[in-house]
């Protein structure tokens, strides 16, 4: 009789492949050179947050030919390559806007909490043996993420060019949310 808790060599695949862009993403994150000005810091925070995106959603569709989520990992990709390279095209410029040290302390403790946070739902998704229901497990609390950051960015005072990416950084990751907490149920539901 098959172990049904044993992961399928497809699935332990995509999930080797998943810890690798997720080790990156925190490495990049946490050593990100960050200076006096929290619109600067947030950009070179982001820009792994949302290439680690891209490659998990890539990782997905290398896995998985179910299209309800395909189209959601394809619009991950879209929207993410957008923002990055709008991200660097403002970062010159938004770094010139600088923050005074209490602000960029306050503002670096809220977001290395929120990246903490991040990072451990992110490492411990409880896997299965289905990709699918794995990618939405652990891209949920990347988005969650996201949104909180922005979130966190958008109390200071910023580059004024950074506070529509970020206001559309919380829009578009909320609706990813909830696609995929949606999905995720019926998923779960069907088995």
């Amino acid at each position: 009789m098959a172990d049904k808790n044993r992961i399928c060599p497809d699935t332990e695949a995509y999930l080797c492949a998943y810890r690798c862009i997720l080790e990156n993403m925190i490495e990049k994150m946490t050593r990100a050179k960050l200076s006096d000005s929290i619109s600067g810091n947030f950009i070179v925070q982001m820009i792994p947050h949302h290439r680690a995106a891209v490659e998990m959603s890539e990782n997905l569709l290398r896995h998985s030919c179910f299209e309800p989520l395909a189209a959601i990992a394809r619009n991950i990709i879209r929207t993410q390559k957008q923002g990055i390279a709008e991200m660097e095209r403002m970062l010159c410029g938004c770094r010139e806007k600088a923050n005074c040290p209490n602000q960029v302390c306050r503002y670096q403790d809220q977001i290395d909490g929120i990246l903490q946070t991040m990072f451990e739902a992110m490492r411990h998704a409880k896997a299965d043996n289905s990709v699918n229901i794995d990618f939405m497990r652990e891209m949920i609390p990347h988005h969650e993420g996201a949104v909180r950051m922005a979130k966190a960015a958008l109390q200071y005072d910023l580059c004024c060019a950074l506070v529509p990416v970020l206001e559309g950084i919380v829009k578009e990751q909320e609706e990813g949310i909830c696609k995929m907490e949606r999905l995720l149920a019926q998923c779960e539901c069907g088995r």
